[in-house]
């Protein structure tokens, strides 16, 4: 599948990960739609880039089917992928000095990172369902995005590891479900990247993460994710599998 002259939504586009996907699609002749929950943010990337976006919380039907109407305007440009990076990762213990983990916030978390992440997938895929084929047969592809956690789920993330461990899940099925229509689903398992968070923590901190990957041995960077995405779009027989992004590193329970 070529880049050019196709949309692509990519959810949490304001930063991080999406926004150095929505870079490298526009670099590469694509128009994105950047759907966020932050406003401000989204606003200045989409003016940067001459795109366009729209405030979008991936658990709410209705914001999803907004952004797959407003992907899918222009007949020239087809909507032909979806790259989820919309995603929240607060840690908390299964027991901590609080007592029992609050289970509004596992649930949050788990409606976020793989609820919000299907509800992205099944509309958009609805919506691609009608594209004329590629040469290839392809009409679209699902990136969506884990992380080593769903593997390797350290003290306090059993949210978030349990809501990854799901996008991985979903991986196959999707794929399977959608393989007669041509659309194909795969999933980038990132390990320790460059985050605001991360860069909020102390440098000392930030080096030692950093020395704790075998190689390179260096913070993954939103580039990195965003070339594997572009190898996946442009490779029809990467599908319905899961790619850890990692510098192999496997982490420790803390």
């Amino acid at each position: 599948m070529q880049i050019s002259n196709k949309t692509f939504i990519v959810t949490g586009g304001a930063s991080g990960l999406g926004a150095g996907t929505a870079r490298m699609l526009v670099e590469h002749g694509a128009d994105v739609l950047i759907a966020d929950i932050q406003d401000d943010a989204g606003h200045a990337l989409a003016q940067e880039l001459g795109q366009r976006y729209l405030r979008c919380d991936v658990t709410r039907e209705e914001d999803a089917q907004a952004v797959v109407q407003a992907a899918t305007g222009n007949p020239a440009r087809p909507l032909f992928g979806l790259v989820n990076c919309a995603g929240v990762a607060p840690a908390a213990r299964t027991v901590g000095r609080d007592g029992p983990h609050s289970l509004d916030l596992f649930q949050k978390v788990v409606m976020i990172n793989l609820v919000g992440t299907f509800n992205m997938c099944r509309l958009a895929a609805a919506a691609m369902s009608s594209n004329n084929p590629e040469p290839t047969g392809e009409r679209g592809v699902l990136i969506n995005t884990a992380s080593v956690a769903a593997y390797d789920g350290q003290i306090g993330q059993a949210a978030y590891g349990a809501s990854k461990a799901g996008v991985v899940g979903l991986t196959l099925p999707l794929a399977r479900d959608l393989a007669k229509t041509g659309i194909r689903c795969m999933t980038i398992a990132p390990g320790i990247f460059g985050t605001p968070m991360l860069f909020g923590m102390p440098q000392e901190v930030q080096d030692s993460l950093a020395a704790s990957i075998p190689f390179p041995s260096r913070l993954g960077r939103p580039d990195d994710y965003a070339r594997l995405v572009h190898s996946i779009i442009t490779n029809e027989m990467l599908n319905g599998e899961t790619i850890r992004l990692d510098g192999a590193i496997r982490m420790g329970p803390k």
